[in-house]
């Protein structure tokens, strides 16, 4: 921890809620500095509630990264529906993240409803994200929209990307936190647990350029880590549910599999400051998403 903190230092939790791509794990990674949440064109791409910590000389934010909120088709998706509303029942501050380049749709009304049952309570701010890949009428029309779901405490145009009203977004959230001490040390980044970001980037990787039946149907597990001196060898496995999964993880003649090991190697050496070695297997576990002991198993 550091020293003596000024006068009316602020800390306390937010979160970001939207429909499944709306920008949530890009803005987290943005307000923190550095890549704790992993990002994809795909959506559902984020499973865990992973905590970012954005260190201030006034403040300390814990953000907290949550699923997108959307109607379950599997006991996944009510388990990753359950973890958001259980997130937003705890936190200081919640940020609605509507993209500027669709039009509000039946997704966004559906979480504003939800939204709303916690607003005499919890601030909500709107936050319409990827501004930086609309027109400026467009991000308007957006506003405009978004302004009409419900009574927002504020409501903020941004770009993770471009960094357009990042910092402006920070200080809105700081403002609503309660004045108390920091809560984690300077220089922690995240409190997840290292394996859970490993395999996190290892799914991120796996995918890149993949089919859309493929998302829902990846998940992660680092089996070992092992330290030696100068190089961490990990040791995980990605599971899918279907042989034929299986063969467009692993690509003609492993092509694909090697090329996942790399990406995510390069990713994982990044976020841990050493050489890694990183060894990865895929398994079938069928229908895994739909099977609570399987769910279990694979940490959900």
């Amino acid at each position: 921890m550091t020293g003596a903190q000024p006068e009316g230092f602020r800390s306390g939790f937010a979160c970001f809620v939207g429909r499944p791509n709306a920008g949530k794990s890009t803005l987290t990674n943005a307000l923190v500095g550095e890549k704790i949440a992993i990002t994809s064109s795909r959506p559902q791409t984020t499973r865990h509630a992973i905590r970012g910590i954005v260190h201030r000389p006034d403040a300390q934010i814990v953000l907290v990264d949550t699923p997108g909120l959307h109607r379950p088709r599997t006991l996944l998706g009510s388990r990753l529906n359950d973890l958001v509303r259980e997130t937003w029942s705890e936190v200081d501050v919640v940020g609605f993240c509507v993209p500027a380049d669709e039009k509000v749709g039946k997704g966004d009304r559906f979480i504003a409803e939800e939204l709303r049952r916690i607003a005499a309570h919890t601030p909500v701010v709107a936050v319409v994200t990827k501004t930086d890949t609309a027109r400026p009428e467009q991000v308007a029309e957006r506003l405009t929209e978004v302004s009409a779901l419900m009574e927002f405490t504020e409501v903020v145009p941004t770009s993770a990307r471009s960094g357009f009203q990042v910092s402006l977004l920070s200080d809105l959230l700081v403002g609503l936190l309660p004045e108390g001490p920091q809560l984690y040390p300077d220089g922690d980044l995240t409190d997840e647990p290292t394996d859970v970001l490993v395999a996190e980037l290892v799914r991120e990787a796996a995918l890149e350029g993949v089919r859309d039946e493929l998302p829902h149907s990846i998940a992660v597990v680092v089996e070992e880590t092992i330290e030696k001196k100068n190089l961490l060898e990990i040791y995980a496995i990605i599971y899918v549910e279907r042989s034929s999964q299986k063969g467009i993880v692993i690509g003609k003649g492993g092509a694909r599999l090697k090329q996942v090991g790399s990406d995510a190697r390069r990713q994982i050496e990044k976020l841990l400051g050493t050489r890694v070695h990183l060894d990865l297997h895929v398994k079938i576990a069928e229908d895994w998403q739909r099977d609570p002991k399987q769910l279990r198993k694979l940490g959900f």
